[in-house]
Protein backbone atom coordinates (compact mmCIF):
# COMPACT_ATOMS: atom_id res chain seq x y z
CA UNK A 1 0.00 0.00 0.00
CA UNK A 2 2.77 2.45 0.92
CA UNK A 3 4.30 2.15 -2.57
CA UNK A 4 1.14 3.23 -4.41
CA UNK A 5 1.68 7.02 -4.17
CA UNK A 6 5.25 6.57 -5.45
CA UNK A 7 4.04 4.40 -8.37
CA UNK A 8 1.38 7.00 -9.21
CA UNK A 9 4.04 9.71 -9.08
CA UNK A 10 6.30 7.87 -11.51
CA UNK A 11 3.39 7.09 -13.84
CA UNK A 12 2.39 10.75 -13.82
CA UNK A 13 6.01 11.81 -14.46
CA UNK A 14 6.32 9.35 -17.34
CA UNK A 15 3.08 10.63 -18.85
CA UNK A 16 4.25 14.23 -18.59
CA UNK A 17 7.60 13.40 -20.15
CA UNK A 18 5.96 11.76 -23.15
CA UNK A 19 3.95 14.93 -23.72
CA UNK A 20 6.92 17.30 -23.63
CA UNK A 21 8.31 18.60 -26.96
CA UNK A 22 11.67 16.87 -26.52
CA UNK A 23 13.10 18.60 -29.58
CA UNK A 24 13.32 21.91 -27.73
CA UNK A 25 16.06 21.13 -25.23
CA UNK A 26 19.04 19.69 -27.10
CA UNK A 27 22.62 20.81 -26.72
CA UNK A 28 24.44 21.56 -29.94
CA UNK A 29 28.08 21.49 -30.97
CA UNK A 30 28.03 24.69 -32.99
CA UNK A 31 31.77 24.47 -33.56
CA UNK A 32 31.41 21.04 -35.16
CA UNK A 33 28.52 22.28 -37.29
CA UNK A 34 30.59 25.29 -38.38
CA UNK A 35 33.48 23.10 -39.51
CA UNK A 36 31.13 20.82 -41.43
CA UNK A 37 29.20 23.67 -43.06
CA UNK A 38 32.48 24.92 -44.57
CA UNK A 39 33.70 21.44 -45.53
CA UNK A 40 30.56 21.03 -47.67
CA UNK A 41 31.93 23.43 -50.29
CA UNK A 42 34.80 21.07 -51.11
CA UNK A 43 32.25 18.51 -52.28
CA UNK A 44 30.78 21.09 -54.69
CA UNK A 45 34.04 21.99 -56.40
CA UNK A 46 34.45 21.96 -60.15
CA UNK A 47 37.81 21.93 -61.89
CA UNK A 48 41.23 20.58 -60.86
CA UNK A 49 41.12 19.57 -57.19
CA UNK A 50 44.12 20.42 -55.00
CA UNK A 51 46.38 18.07 -53.06
CA UNK A 52 44.79 19.08 -49.77
CA UNK A 53 41.25 18.24 -50.94
CA UNK A 54 39.51 16.81 -47.87
CA UNK A 55 36.37 15.45 -49.57
CA UNK A 56 38.12 12.47 -51.11
CA UNK A 57 35.14 10.92 -52.93
CA UNK A 58 35.36 13.81 -55.40
CA UNK A 59 37.90 14.15 -58.25
CA UNK A 60 38.66 16.53 -61.15
CA UNK A 61 35.74 17.56 -63.36
CA UNK A 62 34.69 20.14 -65.94
CA UNK A 63 38.27 20.52 -67.17
CA UNK A 64 37.31 21.73 -70.65
CA UNK A 65 34.86 24.38 -69.44
CA UNK A 66 35.07 27.46 -71.67
CA UNK A 67 36.55 25.81 -74.75
CA UNK A 68 33.62 26.80 -76.99
CA UNK A 69 34.61 30.44 -76.38
CA UNK A 70 38.31 29.62 -76.53
CA UNK A 71 38.63 30.74 -72.93
CA UNK A 72 39.42 29.06 -69.63
CA UNK A 73 36.40 28.78 -67.33
CA UNK A 74 37.38 25.91 -65.04
CA UNK A 75 36.76 26.03 -61.32
CA UNK A 76 33.89 27.45 -59.32
CA UNK A 77 31.05 25.48 -57.74
CA UNK A 78 28.19 23.30 -58.86
CA UNK A 79 25.18 25.00 -57.32
CA UNK A 80 23.44 21.96 -55.88
CA UNK A 81 23.06 18.26 -56.70
CA UNK A 82 23.68 18.68 -60.44
CA UNK A 83 26.77 19.49 -62.52
CA UNK A 84 25.97 22.98 -63.82
CA UNK A 85 27.75 26.19 -62.87
CA UNK A 86 25.05 28.86 -62.58
CA UNK A 87 26.67 32.27 -62.15
CA UNK A 88 23.77 34.01 -60.40
CA UNK A 89 23.51 31.76 -57.31
CA UNK A 90 27.29 31.19 -57.28
CA UNK A 91 27.92 34.92 -56.98
CA UNK A 92 25.33 35.22 -54.19
CA UNK A 93 26.93 32.26 -52.39
CA UNK A 94 30.27 34.07 -52.61
CA UNK A 95 28.81 37.31 -51.26
CA UNK A 96 27.32 35.48 -48.28
CA UNK A 97 30.48 33.49 -47.50
CA UNK A 98 32.39 36.78 -47.62
CA UNK A 99 29.86 38.60 -45.43
CA UNK A 100 30.12 35.70 -42.97
CA UNK A 101 33.87 36.27 -42.73
CA UNK A 102 33.56 40.08 -42.58
CA UNK A 103 31.04 40.02 -39.73
CA UNK A 104 32.06 36.89 -37.83
CA UNK A 105 35.53 35.87 -39.05
CA UNK A 106 37.19 37.20 -35.91
CA UNK A 107 35.08 34.71 -33.92
CA UNK A 108 36.22 31.72 -36.00
CA UNK A 109 39.09 29.46 -34.95
CA UNK A 110 42.10 30.29 -37.18
CA UNK A 111 41.86 27.03 -39.15
CA UNK A 112 38.17 27.58 -39.95
CA UNK A 113 38.80 31.18 -40.96
CA UNK A 114 41.44 29.83 -43.32
CA UNK A 115 39.04 27.17 -44.66
CA UNK A 116 36.38 29.86 -45.19
CA UNK A 117 38.80 32.01 -47.18
CA UNK A 118 39.78 28.98 -49.26
CA UNK A 119 36.08 28.36 -49.96
CA UNK A 120 35.62 31.99 -51.00
CA UNK A 121 38.70 31.98 -53.22
CA UNK A 122 37.54 28.85 -55.04
CA UNK A 123 34.57 30.93 -56.18
CA UNK A 124 36.28 34.30 -56.68
CA UNK A 125 39.05 32.82 -58.87
CA UNK A 126 36.25 31.60 -61.14
CA UNK A 127 34.21 34.82 -60.95
CA UNK A 128 37.26 36.83 -62.00
CA UNK A 129 37.39 34.69 -65.16
CA UNK A 130 33.73 35.48 -65.88
CA UNK A 131 34.47 39.23 -66.11
CA UNK A 132 37.93 38.96 -67.70
CA UNK A 133 36.84 40.03 -71.21
CA UNK A 134 35.78 43.60 -72.04
CA UNK A 135 32.02 44.20 -72.33
CA UNK A 136 31.21 40.54 -71.69
CA UNK A 137 30.16 38.48 -68.69
CA UNK A 138 30.00 34.70 -68.64
CA UNK A 139 26.89 33.77 -66.66
CA UNK A 140 26.71 29.96 -66.85
CA UNK A 141 28.53 26.81 -67.91
CA UNK A 142 26.62 23.62 -68.71
CA UNK A 143 23.35 22.82 -70.46
CA UNK A 144 20.99 22.24 -67.52
CA UNK A 145 18.35 20.37 -69.52
CA UNK A 146 20.85 17.78 -70.78
CA UNK A 147 22.49 17.63 -67.36
CA UNK A 148 19.21 17.09 -65.51
CA UNK A 149 18.31 14.33 -67.97
CA UNK A 150 21.27 12.32 -66.67
CA UNK A 151 22.24 10.95 -63.28
CA UNK A 152 25.98 11.17 -63.70
CA UNK A 153 29.03 11.89 -61.58
CA UNK A 154 30.68 15.23 -62.34
CA UNK A 155 33.88 13.30 -63.07
CA UNK A 156 32.05 11.35 -65.83
CA UNK A 157 29.83 14.03 -67.29
CA UNK A 158 29.64 14.03 -71.05
CA UNK A 159 26.68 16.38 -71.45
CA UNK A 160 27.22 19.66 -73.37
CA UNK A 161 29.26 22.19 -71.43
CA UNK A 162 27.48 25.05 -73.14
CA UNK A 163 28.89 28.46 -72.25
CA UNK A 164 26.33 31.24 -71.76
CA UNK A 165 27.70 34.76 -72.20
CA UNK A 166 26.12 38.22 -72.29
CA UNK A 167 27.79 40.81 -74.51
CA UNK A 168 27.14 44.54 -74.24
CA UNK A 169 24.84 46.25 -74.93
CA UNK A 170 22.70 43.27 -73.89
CA UNK A 171 21.84 43.43 -70.20
CA UNK A 172 22.90 41.31 -67.24
CA UNK A 173 22.36 43.75 -64.38
CA UNK A 174 21.35 40.99 -61.96
CA UNK A 175 24.33 38.64 -62.47
CA UNK A 176 26.83 41.47 -63.01
CA UNK A 177 25.45 43.36 -59.98
CA UNK A 178 25.67 40.26 -57.79
CA UNK A 179 29.15 39.52 -59.14
CA UNK A 180 30.17 43.07 -58.23
CA UNK A 181 28.79 42.51 -54.72
CA UNK A 182 30.64 39.19 -54.43
CA UNK A 183 33.98 40.61 -55.57
CA UNK A 184 33.64 43.73 -53.40
CA UNK A 185 32.67 41.74 -50.30
CA UNK A 186 35.43 39.19 -50.86
CA UNK A 187 37.96 42.01 -51.28
CA UNK A 188 37.17 42.96 -47.68
CA UNK A 189 37.50 39.35 -46.53
CA UNK A 190 41.01 39.10 -48.06
CA UNK A 191 42.23 42.59 -47.19
CA UNK A 192 44.39 41.60 -44.22
CA UNK A 193 45.69 38.22 -45.45
CA UNK A 194 46.25 38.99 -49.15
CA UNK A 195 46.03 42.73 -49.94
CA UNK A 196 47.17 42.27 -53.54
CA UNK A 197 44.40 39.80 -54.27
CA UNK A 198 41.92 42.05 -52.42
CA UNK A 199 42.87 44.93 -54.74
CA UNK A 200 42.33 42.74 -57.81
CA UNK A 201 38.91 41.75 -56.52
CA UNK A 202 37.85 45.34 -55.85
CA UNK A 203 39.07 46.55 -59.24
CA UNK A 204 37.05 43.87 -60.98
CA UNK A 205 34.03 44.56 -58.77
CA UNK A 206 34.01 48.15 -60.03
CA UNK A 207 34.21 46.89 -63.61
CA UNK A 208 31.36 44.39 -63.10
CA UNK A 209 29.19 47.10 -61.57
CA UNK A 210 29.79 49.42 -64.51
CA UNK A 211 28.55 46.69 -66.85
CA UNK A 212 25.51 46.09 -64.62
CA UNK A 213 24.57 49.75 -64.41
CA UNK A 214 25.36 50.73 -68.01
CA UNK A 215 23.27 48.01 -69.66
CA UNK A 216 20.22 47.66 -67.48
CA UNK A 217 17.96 44.64 -67.61
CA UNK A 218 17.64 41.02 -66.54
CA UNK A 219 20.10 38.48 -67.92
CA UNK A 220 17.38 35.88 -68.40
CA UNK A 221 15.54 38.24 -70.77
CA UNK A 222 18.26 37.62 -73.38
CA UNK A 223 17.06 35.04 -75.90
CA UNK A 224 20.40 33.19 -75.87
CA UNK A 225 20.31 32.88 -72.06
CA UNK A 226 16.63 32.27 -71.28
CA UNK A 227 16.53 28.59 -72.21
CA UNK A 228 19.59 27.84 -70.11
CA UNK A 229 18.83 29.93 -67.04
CA UNK A 230 15.09 29.28 -66.86
CA UNK A 231 13.23 27.97 -65.00
CA UNK A 232 16.16 27.23 -62.69
CA UNK A 233 17.70 30.64 -61.99
CA UNK A 234 15.56 33.02 -63.98
CA UNK A 235 15.49 36.54 -62.63
CA UNK A 236 11.95 36.40 -61.25
CA UNK A 237 12.14 39.51 -59.05
CA UNK A 238 13.79 42.09 -61.30
CA UNK A 239 17.36 43.35 -61.57
CA UNK A 240 16.97 46.63 -59.67
CA UNK A 241 17.80 45.18 -56.26
CA UNK A 242 21.13 43.81 -57.54
CA UNK A 243 22.15 47.30 -58.70
CA UNK A 244 21.58 48.71 -55.22
CA UNK A 245 23.15 45.63 -53.60
CA UNK A 246 26.26 45.90 -55.76
CA UNK A 247 26.53 49.63 -55.03
CA UNK A 248 26.10 49.01 -51.30
CA UNK A 249 28.94 46.50 -51.23
CA UNK A 250 31.17 48.78 -53.28
CA UNK A 251 30.42 51.60 -50.85
CA UNK A 252 31.35 49.39 -47.91
CA UNK A 253 34.48 47.98 -49.56
CA UNK A 254 35.81 51.24 -51.02
CA UNK A 255 34.27 54.01 -48.85
CA UNK A 256 33.86 55.83 -52.18
CA UNK A 257 31.21 58.56 -52.00
CA UNK A 258 30.23 57.77 -55.59
CA UNK A 259 28.41 54.69 -54.33
CA UNK A 260 26.94 56.59 -51.38
CA UNK A 261 25.41 59.03 -53.87
CA UNK A 262 24.17 56.11 -55.96
CA UNK A 263 22.33 54.66 -52.95
CA UNK A 264 20.90 58.06 -52.03
CA UNK A 265 19.81 59.03 -55.55
CA UNK A 266 18.61 55.71 -56.92
CA UNK A 267 16.91 54.18 -53.91
CA UNK A 268 13.38 55.23 -54.83
CA UNK A 269 13.65 54.62 -58.57
CA UNK A 270 15.16 51.17 -58.06
CA UNK A 271 12.58 50.10 -55.48
CA UNK A 272 14.52 50.34 -52.21
CA UNK A 273 11.38 51.58 -50.45
CA UNK A 274 9.42 48.50 -51.45
CA UNK A 275 9.15 46.58 -48.20
CA UNK A 276 9.95 43.20 -49.65
CA UNK A 277 10.66 40.87 -46.76
CA UNK A 278 12.84 38.41 -48.61
CA UNK A 279 16.49 37.64 -48.96
CA UNK A 280 18.04 35.05 -51.24
CA UNK A 281 19.82 34.47 -54.53
CA UNK A 282 17.09 36.32 -56.47
CA UNK A 283 15.89 38.96 -54.05
CA UNK A 284 18.34 41.15 -52.14
CA UNK A 285 15.96 43.66 -50.54
CA UNK A 286 16.10 42.61 -46.87
CA UNK A 287 19.86 42.02 -47.03
CA UNK A 288 20.44 45.34 -48.75
CA UNK A 289 18.55 47.19 -46.02
CA UNK A 290 20.47 45.47 -43.21
CA UNK A 291 23.81 46.07 -44.95
CA UNK A 292 23.17 49.78 -45.54
CA UNK A 293 21.80 50.20 -42.00
CA UNK A 294 25.28 49.59 -40.62
CA UNK A 295 26.37 52.96 -41.98
CA UNK A 296 23.27 54.64 -40.56
CA UNK A 297 23.74 53.09 -37.10
CA UNK A 298 27.52 53.22 -36.82
CA UNK A 299 28.35 56.07 -39.18
CA UNK A 300 25.36 58.37 -38.52
CA UNK A 301 24.69 58.55 -42.26
CA UNK A 302 21.11 59.76 -41.93
CA UNK A 303 20.66 60.35 -45.66
CA UNK A 304 20.31 56.54 -45.82
CA UNK A 305 17.69 56.46 -43.05
CA UNK A 306 15.01 55.01 -45.34
CA UNK A 307 17.05 51.81 -45.69
CA UNK A 308 17.24 51.47 -41.91
CA UNK A 309 13.49 52.06 -41.60
CA UNK A 310 12.94 49.16 -44.01
CA UNK A 311 15.39 46.98 -42.07
CA UNK A 312 13.56 47.76 -38.81
CA UNK A 313 10.25 46.92 -40.45
CA UNK A 314 11.66 43.59 -41.67
CA UNK A 315 12.90 42.69 -38.19
CA UNK A 316 9.47 43.41 -36.73
CA UNK A 317 7.85 40.96 -39.16
CA UNK A 318 10.02 38.21 -37.63
CA UNK A 319 9.08 38.80 -33.99
CA UNK A 320 5.94 36.85 -32.99
CA UNK A 321 5.12 39.36 -30.21
CA UNK A 322 5.12 42.25 -32.68
CA UNK A 323 1.83 43.54 -34.09
CA UNK A 324 3.42 43.54 -37.57
CA UNK A 325 4.57 39.93 -37.37
CA UNK A 326 3.56 38.10 -40.52
CA UNK A 327 6.33 35.64 -41.33
CA UNK A 328 4.90 32.14 -41.47
CA UNK A 329 6.28 29.47 -39.14
CA UNK A 330 5.78 25.71 -39.19
CA UNK A 331 4.18 24.16 -36.08
CA UNK A 332 7.70 23.21 -34.96
CA UNK A 333 8.94 26.80 -35.30
CA UNK A 334 10.72 26.85 -38.67
CA UNK A 335 10.45 29.95 -40.85
CA UNK A 336 8.46 28.73 -43.82
CA UNK A 337 8.00 30.14 -47.31
CA UNK A 338 6.42 28.11 -50.11
CA UNK A 339 8.37 27.06 -53.19
CA UNK A 340 10.97 24.50 -52.19
CA UNK A 341 14.47 24.54 -50.74
CA UNK A 342 12.85 26.22 -47.77
CA UNK A 343 15.90 26.17 -45.52
CA UNK A 344 17.47 28.84 -47.74
CA UNK A 345 15.04 31.27 -46.09
CA UNK A 346 15.84 30.04 -42.59
CA UNK A 347 19.60 30.43 -43.06
CA UNK A 348 19.57 33.81 -44.83
CA UNK A 349 17.09 35.33 -42.39
CA UNK A 350 19.02 33.93 -39.41
CA UNK A 351 22.13 35.62 -40.79
CA UNK A 352 20.36 38.98 -41.06
CA UNK A 353 18.99 38.63 -37.51
CA UNK A 354 22.44 38.03 -36.04
CA UNK A 355 24.17 40.68 -38.16
CA UNK A 356 21.55 43.32 -37.32
CA UNK A 357 21.74 42.38 -33.64
CA UNK A 358 25.47 43.16 -33.78
CA UNK A 359 24.88 46.56 -35.39
CA UNK A 360 22.25 47.43 -32.78
CA UNK A 361 24.40 46.26 -29.88
CA UNK A 362 27.43 48.30 -30.94
CA UNK A 363 25.28 51.43 -30.94
CA UNK A 364 23.11 50.51 -27.91
CA UNK A 365 19.93 50.67 -29.95
CA UNK A 366 16.74 48.67 -30.28
CA UNK A 367 13.99 48.33 -32.87
CA UNK A 368 10.59 49.81 -32.11
CA UNK A 369 7.94 47.32 -33.21
CA UNK A 370 4.85 49.18 -32.06
CA UNK A 371 3.87 47.51 -28.79
CA UNK A 372 7.32 46.06 -28.15
CA UNK A 373 10.91 47.22 -28.25
CA UNK A 374 13.14 44.56 -29.74
CA UNK A 375 16.80 44.44 -28.79
CA UNK A 376 19.79 42.36 -29.92
CA UNK A 377 18.93 39.51 -27.53
CA UNK A 378 15.47 38.97 -29.08
CA UNK A 379 16.90 38.92 -32.60
CA UNK A 380 19.57 36.41 -31.64
CA UNK A 381 16.97 34.29 -29.89
CA UNK A 382 14.93 34.13 -33.10
CA UNK A 383 18.02 33.15 -35.07
CA UNK A 384 19.04 30.50 -32.55
CA UNK A 385 15.62 28.83 -32.83
CA UNK A 386 16.17 28.43 -36.56
CA UNK A 387 19.71 27.14 -36.10
CA UNK A 388 18.68 24.61 -33.47
CA UNK A 389 15.73 23.47 -35.57
CA UNK A 390 18.05 22.79 -38.51
CA UNK A 391 20.49 20.91 -36.28
CA UNK A 392 17.84 18.61 -34.86
CA UNK A 393 15.50 20.40 -32.44
CA UNK A 394 12.45 19.65 -34.57
CA UNK A 395 9.48 17.27 -34.52
CA UNK A 396 11.36 14.75 -36.71
CA UNK A 397 14.39 14.74 -34.39
CA UNK A 398 16.43 14.99 -37.57
CA UNK A 399 19.48 17.11 -38.32
CA UNK A 400 19.00 18.67 -41.74
CA UNK A 401 22.79 19.01 -41.95
CA UNK A 402 24.25 15.80 -43.33
CA UNK A 403 26.87 14.23 -41.08
CA UNK A 404 25.85 16.19 -37.99
CA UNK A 405 24.42 14.06 -35.13
CA UNK A 406 23.34 10.44 -35.53
CA UNK A 407 20.15 11.22 -37.44
CA UNK A 408 20.34 13.05 -40.75
CA UNK A 409 19.10 12.56 -44.35
CA UNK A 410 20.68 9.50 -45.96
CA UNK A 411 19.35 9.83 -49.51
CA UNK A 412 20.05 13.38 -50.57
CA UNK A 413 19.39 14.50 -54.15
CA UNK A 414 23.01 14.81 -55.20
CA UNK A 415 24.72 13.02 -58.07
CA UNK A 416 28.23 12.82 -56.67
CA UNK A 417 27.03 11.70 -53.25
CA UNK A 418 24.59 9.04 -54.51
CA UNK A 419 26.84 7.41 -57.14
CA UNK A 420 29.90 5.38 -56.16
CA UNK A 421 33.11 7.38 -56.03
CA UNK A 422 35.52 7.10 -58.97
CA UNK A 423 38.01 5.78 -56.43
CA UNK A 424 35.70 2.88 -55.57
CA UNK A 425 34.27 2.45 -59.07
CA UNK A 426 36.77 3.76 -61.63
CA UNK A 427 34.73 2.52 -64.59
CA UNK A 428 32.71 5.14 -66.48
CA UNK A 429 29.03 5.37 -65.47
CA UNK A 430 27.06 6.75 -68.42
CA UNK A 431 24.11 9.14 -68.40
CA UNK A 432 21.30 6.62 -67.92
CA UNK A 433 23.41 3.99 -66.15
CA UNK A 434 23.23 6.15 -63.05
CA UNK A 435 19.46 5.69 -62.84
CA UNK A 436 19.85 2.49 -60.85
CA UNK A 437 21.56 4.51 -58.12
CA UNK A 438 19.03 7.32 -58.31
CA UNK A 439 16.13 4.85 -57.91
CA UNK A 440 17.83 2.83 -55.17
CA UNK A 441 16.40 2.94 -51.65
CA UNK A 442 19.91 2.48 -50.24
CA UNK A 443 21.62 5.36 -48.44
CA UNK A 444 24.04 7.43 -50.52
CA UNK A 445 27.47 5.77 -50.54
CA UNK A 446 29.32 9.08 -50.09
CA UNK A 447 28.24 11.09 -47.05
CA UNK A 448 28.27 14.74 -48.13
CA UNK A 449 29.28 16.09 -44.74
CA UNK A 450 27.93 19.56 -43.98
CA UNK A 451 25.34 19.63 -46.77
CA UNK A 452 22.10 21.26 -45.64
CA UNK A 453 19.14 19.89 -47.57
CA UNK A 454 16.08 21.80 -48.79
CA UNK A 455 14.24 20.85 -45.62
CA UNK A 456 10.86 19.70 -44.36
CA UNK A 457 7.30 20.44 -45.41
CA UNK A 458 5.16 23.13 -43.86
CA UNK A 459 3.90 20.55 -41.34
CA UNK A 460 7.52 19.69 -40.31
CA UNK A 461 7.41 16.29 -42.02
CA UNK A 462 10.35 15.01 -44.05
CA UNK A 463 10.52 11.90 -46.21
CA UNK A 464 14.08 10.89 -46.92
CA UNK A 465 13.56 10.58 -50.70
CA UNK A 466 16.24 11.21 -53.28
CA UNK A 467 13.68 12.08 -55.95
CA UNK A 468 12.04 14.84 -53.90
CA UNK A 469 14.62 17.47 -54.85
CA UNK A 470 12.70 20.36 -53.27
CA UNK A 471 13.33 18.81 -49.87
CA UNK A 472 16.38 16.59 -50.29
CA UNK A 473 18.71 18.67 -52.47
CA UNK A 474 21.46 20.74 -50.82
CA UNK A 475 22.60 24.05 -52.32
CA UNK A 476 25.60 26.31 -51.82
CA UNK A 477 23.37 29.28 -50.98
CA UNK A 478 21.68 27.43 -48.12
CA UNK A 479 25.07 26.80 -46.51
CA UNK A 480 26.85 30.10 -47.17
CA UNK A 481 24.94 32.35 -44.74
CA UNK A 482 24.83 29.55 -42.17
CA UNK A 483 28.63 29.72 -41.90
CA UNK A 484 28.39 33.19 -40.36
CA UNK A 485 25.49 32.30 -38.08
CA UNK A 486 27.27 29.20 -36.77
CA UNK A 487 30.47 31.20 -36.22
CA UNK A 488 28.50 33.54 -33.95
CA UNK A 489 26.82 30.80 -31.90
CA UNK A 490 30.00 28.69 -31.70
CA UNK A 491 31.67 31.66 -30.01
CA UNK A 492 28.55 32.68 -28.04
CA UNK A 493 26.60 29.50 -27.16
CA UNK A 494 25.13 31.24 -24.10
CA UNK A 495 24.62 34.64 -25.69
CA UNK A 496 22.99 37.45 -23.73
Amino acid sequence: MNNLPRIHYFLLLATLLTQLPLFQSSYHEYQEALSKSILFFEGQRSGYLPQDQRVTWRANSGLSDGWTYNTELTGGYYDAGDNVKFGFPMAFTTTMLSWSVIEFGDLMPPNELRNSLVAIRWATDYLLKTVSQPNRIFVQVGDPHADHNCWERPEDMDTPRTVYAVDAPNPASDVAGETAAALAASSMAFRSSDPGYAETLLRNAIKAFQFADSYRGAYSDNSNIRDGACPFYCDFDGYQDELLWGAAWLRRASSDDTYLSYLQNNGKTLGADDNINEFGWDNKHAGLNVLVSKEVLEGNMYTLQSYKASADSFMCTLIPESSSSHIEYSPGGLIYKPGGSNLQHATTISFLLVAYANYLERTSQAVNCGDVNVGPYSLRQQAKRQVDYILGDNPMGLSYMVGYSDHYPQRIHHRGSSLPSVKDHPEFIACKEGSVYFNSSNPNPNVHVGAIVGGPSQDDSYDDNRDDFRKSEPTTYINAPFVGVLAYFAANPNFS
